[in-house]
């Protein structure tokens, strides 16, 4: 009877392990998202108990728009990541009112042309830690502290309008990834939060294929929500991201 080299029993086990996702490690991840964002509903009445309520996406047109986002992430101790995140928006509604429109202290005439500016830049601070890893499935816990910094404005010839809005905003982290082939996943990442005074969900669902390393790549689809309600604003905004991300693992 011939026998088998133990270096060849071993050639399946070392075969299904460079299959595998490499488990994640120390190390530092640059992240690139881009793409183009459309408007879906965006509701504006300032103040909120007195402005005129109208739509940036009905009463005017915003056309669809490229953006961009930057994230930074330092994992330590395999389960633990620390990341800071830049996602500047701008959208730029134009168009003409059907009626009248009390804005942040100014009256824009109907049928008058007007410009406006929708800017949300955001910056976020996230811990998450690992709560399950296995060679399949990820899932990740946390919590992000979020600076927002928005602003709506409103031009009609010398008519000019603004709110500026500039707060801190606690929200909840969490993350999954199912590696479903060998260098394949879907990944869900969302960051959430509902109270009486607003709500705000950033949600993303993406396709990830692990390219040349140490290069990640991801086409998806995010969706930004929430808004506020009270005497000062009155502010709802859905936002459409068709997404492409890019991913370096050092």
């Amino acid at each position: 009877m011939s026998r088998i080299h133990p270096a060849t029993r071993s050639l399946p086990l070392a075969l299904c392990l460079l299959a595998a996702p490499a488990p994640a490690r120390a190390g530092w991840q640059f992240d690139v998202e881009t793409g183009a964002v459309l408007s879906g509903y965006n509701d504006v009445g300032i103040p909120g108990s007195t402005g005129t309520r109208f739509s940036l996406s009905d009463d005017l047109t915003t056309a669809t728009s490229p953006y961009i986002r930057a994230r930074l992430t330092h994992t330590f101790r395999l389960r633990h990541a620390l990341s800071v995140l830049a996602a500047p928006l701008t959208l730029e509604p134009e168009g003409a009112f059907g009626d009248t429109v009390h804005f942040a202290g100014a009256a824009f005439p109907a049928q008058s042309r007007v410009n406006g500016t929708y800017r949300f830049d955001s910056y976020r601070l996230t811990y998450r830690y690992d709560v399950h890893r296995s060679q399949k499935v990820k899932v990740g816990l946390g919590i992000t502290a979020k600076i927002r910094d928005a602003e709506i404005a409103l031009r009609s010839g010398s008519q000019y309008a603004t709110k500026i809005n500039t707060g801190f905003v606690p929200l909840l982290h969490g993350s999954f990834e199912w590696w479903f082939a060998d260098r394949s996943s879907l990944l869900v990442v969302a960051d959430a939060l509902a109270a009486p005074q607003g709500r705000a969900e950033d949600v993303l669902v993406a396709l990830r294929f692990e390219a040349v390393p140490p290069l990640a790549i991801r086409v998806g689809y995010r969706i930004l929500e929430g808004g506020a309600d009270n005497d000062e604003v009155y502010t709802f905004a859905l936002l459409h991201y068709l997404a492409m991300g890019f991913t370096i693992t050092i």
